[in-house]
């Protein structure tokens, strides 16, 4: 399996190697050990979630209080979507910056993401089925969102659907009333940068 750091610190990119034959494909699509050595702790999956979802579907940017925060490990196993993940940790050198990936039932590449980061998708074909290991469980009083349209934040969706229609952005209500992220940093919903780091390492250090 090929690993690779994205730009935001606390968030790899994964890609299987695919093994087929005219009866279809096998592949490794999550190996435990491996990502403890990445991270440095065992991911605890307490919630395994699925999502479907018509083309044009955003979602997100979604994200959890930390402690504990809510730890991600995300594949699309049919159809298609970009997979972006935000840093919203105030005080971050990347702070407000975000890294796009391609998840798809082509690559079937998976990313992770550690507590502390926002994450959020378009998805790109009718039908798109998104797996998430969670390392919570949803606790709604700590989840909170920024809206994914938010222009501070900039992300670039796709206009084109993998059809080659054009994308009709469609939101939930919840999404849609999300704060944009300066608003959100001044109602004290972002998690801390230090915090997180703090909370990881001890993570660590106790694994």
């Amino acid at each position: 399996m090929e690993i690779r750091e994205l730009a935001i610190s606390g968030a790899w990119v994964f890609t299987p190697v695919q093994h087929g034959d005219a009866r279809g494909v096998f592949l490794e699509a999550f190996k435990a050990p491996m990502l403890s050595q990445l991270i440095g702790h065992d991911l605890d999956v307490a919630q395994v979630n699925v999502s479907v979802s018509s083309a044009g579907t955003l979602r997100g940017i979604h994200f959890a209080d930390v402690p504990p925060g809510q730890a991600k490990y995300v594949t699309c196993v049919a159809g298609a979507i970009l997979d972006v993940i935000v840093d919203i940790r105030v005080g971050s050198p990347t702070f407000g910056r975000y890294d796009a990936v391609l998840l798809d039932d082509t690559d079937r590449r998976a990313v992770y993401l550690s507590e502390g980061l926002g994450h959020a998708f378009c998805a790109l074909a009718d039908g798109s089925t998104v797996t998430y290991l969670c390392s919570s469980g949803y606790n709604p009083t700590a989840e909170h969102g920024v809206n994914p349209l938010d222009p501070e934040i900039g992300i670039e969706w796709p206009t084109i659907a993998r059809d080659g229609s054009p994308l009709v952005y469609e939101l939930s209500g919840k999404d849609t009333a999300a704060p944009g992220l300066a608003e959100a940093a001044e109602a004290g919903l972002l998690p801390e940068y230090d915090a997180v780091t703090a909370y990881l390492r001890a993570r660590t250090d106790s694994d």
